[in-house]
């Protein structure tokens, strides 16, 4: 595990206020929050009780996502930046069953979610895994980080899952994303969820006001315009930007107020 930082883990952990990876770790039905965690996570089901099936939307995402990329496209490398606490099917889980070589290095700065590294960390023989300590807002240091486990010279899988969401201001986001894949070559691709108040999610607005009131770190929705543009220059796989539930999924999945894309960089 790479880290960054010199702070010892356990006093950067704070169990007074909720955290993002907590309460979506609640959501998902885990058991690596604190009482605050999960009194936010409730509140906030009681006031747009779809979240609960957001989180689990994305997290089946993630699957068929990683699925088609270490199988279909032949992607053999994975750089998956806010990846969360550790539940079933993490992406190198996923990676590795389908391609055992698969290479992944993990990003978070989230100190419950680096406690839980060692758990992460359990690549096959044939491949590899490491976990570095950084915010997606630095996404420099990230690229500094990567190798030598990652080759960026050979394409890569970019995860940003539920991560642009956190950085407020859309041009920053969009800076952070151009970094990442400027330094990726052809053949890299990109794979993105964020929420939206469209699909369905007008109800979410409430919630997302409580939540950045009682809760870190602020959060924000996009439309499916703002969404486009972190796209701008790829090429995107089929079926396009959808409702991540429905994004290669089985016909009739329901759908929910969070945008997922997978992107070809040309």
């Amino acid at each position: 595990m790479t880290e960054a930082r010199s702070t010892p883990l356990n006093e950067r952990i704070r169990s007074d206020i909720a955290h993002n990876a907590r309460v979506w770790n609640h959501w998902l039905g885990g058991k690596d929050n604190y009482p605050v965690d999960r009194a936010v996570g409730d509140q906030v089901t009681g006031m747009y009780p779809s979240i609960r099936e957001v989180a689990r939307a994305d997290r089946a995402f993630l699957w068929r996502a990683v699925q088609y990329l270490a199988g279909d496209a032949g992607i053999g490398q994975f750089l998956d930046i806010g990846s969360g606490l550790p539940t079933a099917d993490n992406t190198h889980e996923v990676a590795q069953y389908t391609a055992p070589g698969s290479r992944i290095v993990y990003v978070d700065n989230d100190p419950i979610v680096l406690a839980h590294a060692r758990a992460l960390l359990t690549s096959s023989p044939e491949g590899a895994t490491e976990y570095i300590d950084a915010d997606a807002r630095h996404p420099e240091q990230i690229l500094r980080a990567v190798e030598p486990t990652l080759d960026l010279k050979k394409p890569v899988a970019v995860m940003l899952l539920g991560i642009l969401n956190f950085v407020l201001d859309t041009d920053e986001a969009r800076r952070i994303v151009r970094t990442l894949m400027d330094a990726m070559p052809s053949g890299s691709y990109l794979v993105l969820t964020h929420p939206t108040l469209e699909l369905g999610g007008e109800g979410n607005e409430a919630a997302m006001r409580f939540w950045n009131e009682n809760a870190t770190p602020p959060i924000t929705a996009r439309s499916r315009a703002e969404f486009a543009t972190f796209l701008t220059g790829l090429e995107l796989v089929e079926p396009g930007i959808v409702s991540c539930a429905r994004w290669r999924a089985e016909p009739g999945a329901a759908e929910v107020a969070q945008f997922g894309a997978v992107a070809r960089k040309p």
